[in-house]
């Protein structure tokens, strides 16, 4: 059963003041599945001065009491793992096994985040006079405005809820519209663990309008958003002219370098099981594959066999490996790309087209041929296609892989030990994994720089945007 989503604020859930609600669209039937209430500036009020209310009972609960209750709760969400994930594919669209994995994978984030929590120490300073303490404190922020979107209902969340929860701060959650049960599950299942009323929050509505009226509410002190450049750089401004604190987790073009003394087979199929992993729709799924001309044709044959070995299909059918684009935007946003490609001379190994008229399922696709006046060359797809691009040497493909404003991950493939530190210091991102897939794991940092956004939401890193340094120096009498 799929459940008609609610408002969750003050430690009730219930529907809009307004009684409006939002459809839910099952992505793989292209039919109406449920609904999600939609908030109204009322409710926001409610919600706002619920958060307020919170964070003065939160910031007073001990670093030790808030890490028990944050165990709590990823316990919960690990028994409930197979209900969660199954609403989650019936409105998002990814595969079964994708999504327990996601549910899984986030109870392991609200481990991390919570014992992290425990140990954000500060220091005493060694003072410069007898009888002077120095004193570095750490406190948490305050109440914290969070946007997510619909490609990781769960996940996006998890890091952002439990690095406010961990460090003291109450959080309101505007979740996506079109995927809202999953995320309202995570919620309860906090709630359930026993976090005080008003702590979390979890709203729905207008994107816009949720969010231009939160960010400059004098009860928000920090804001975190993952999601496009274009709507980040325009929220970040927002903060800004507010002074608000901002995390801001944004899009990507990753390059994946395959040199020539690569291992080809491991390369292909590591990297297509990347790039086809939630259709692509993934901000750090790779997309501009660098491979050098020795083993170019190498590469892509075995990659595009990869890619025609997909199953596509509905996520709750059995041996499915790829599900539907998540909305119907994603469709003629794909062709788009494909079709200017194509205009400009690109050659389309595999793929290409959506597949039936039915949900909203679209072919993994190769090309061949890019060139920099290309679209896809230059803006994020996030969706299954995949570019591949010679080059003769490491100094041109350094060049490409940091000629996009983007500067989110990155891969490589080398045996090289003296290439893979090049790449290392010279690709322009916040993160890159070499010879294997090694990120978003809950004990690293994620992030990016340049156009990708600022700040991180893994690892001991994860925390510091939550809280201020306070500086304390006394003088006995």
């Amino acid at each position: 059963m799929y459940p008609d989503v609610q408002l969750f604020i003050d430690g009730q859930w219930r529907p809009g003041t307004g009684g409006k609600t939002i459809e839910v669209i099952n992505p793989a039937t292209e039919e109406r599945i449920g609904t999600v209430a939609h908030a109204t500036t009322a409710d926001l009020d409610e919600a706002l001065a619920a958060a307020d209310r919170g964070f003065k009972v939160w910031r007073a609960t001990s670093a030790f009491e808030r890490y028990k209750l944050i165990r709590k709760a990823a316990d919960i969400l690990r028994s409930r793992a197979d209900s969660i994930a199954e609403m989650m594919t019936q409105e998002q669209g990814k595969p079964l096994a994708e999504a327990k994995m996601e549910v899984m994978g986030a109870a392991d984030t609200a481990d991390w985040l919570a014992e992290e929590g425990r140990r954000t120490y500060g220091r005493v300073v060694p003072a410069r006079a007898e009888g002077v303490y120095q004193l570095v404190i750490k406190e948490p922020v305050g109440p914290v405005a969070a946007f997510t979107p619909w490609n990781f209902p769960i996940n996006q969340i998890v890091r952002k809820l439990c690095s406010a929860l961990a460090t003291g701060c109450s959080i309101i959650v505007k979740a996506p519209e079109e995927t809202p049960a999953s995320p309202a599950e995570l919620i309860r299942a906090f709630n359930d663990a026993g976090i005080p009323k008003g702590v979390i929050g979890l709203v729905y509505g207008v994107p816009a309008e949720i969010s231009e009226y939160l960010i400059p509410h004098p009860v928000i002190r920090k804001v975190t958003f993952t999601g496009s450049t274009p709507v980040g750089k325009m929220l970040a401004a927002l903060a800004g002219q507010h002074m608000k604190r901002a995390t801001m987790e944004l899009g990507g073009h990753a390059p994946a370098f395959v040199f020539d003394d690569a291992d080809v087979a491991l390369a292909s199929k590591t990297l297509a099981a990347s790039k086809f992993r939630n259709a692509g729709q993934v901000c750090v799924s790779p997309t501009r594959f660098l491979v050098q001309e020795k083993v170019f044709d190498s590469f892509v044959d075995q990659f595009t066999e990869h890619a025609k070995a997909v199953k596509v299909g509905n996520g709750l059918e059995s041996g499915v490996t790829m599900g539907p684009l998540a909305n119907d935007r994603r469709i003629p946003a794909m062709e788009a790309l494909i079709n200017d490609a194509r205009g400009k001379g690109a050659e389309v190994r595999t793929g290409g087209n959506r597949i039936g008229n039915k949900g909203y399922f679209f072919e993994p696709t190769v090309l061949t041929g890019a060139t920099r006046e290309m679209r896809i060359m230059n803006e994020e797809p996030f969706g299954p296609v995949a570019v591949m691009v010679p080059f003769r040497d490491f100094d041109e493909a350094i060049e490409e892989a940091n000629r996009l404003p983007f500067g989110l991950a990155s891969y490589a493939f080398t045996r090289s030990a003296k290439t893979a530190q090049a790449l290392g210091d010279k690709t322009e991102a916040g993160m890159m994994t070499i010879n294997h897939l090694g990120l978003a794991l809950p004990e690293v940092p994620f992030g990016g720089i340049k156009d990708s956004g600022y700040g991180s939401e893994g690892g001991i890193e994860a925390l510091e945007s939550y809280l201020n340094t306070k500086f304390v120096s006394q003088a006995g009498l």
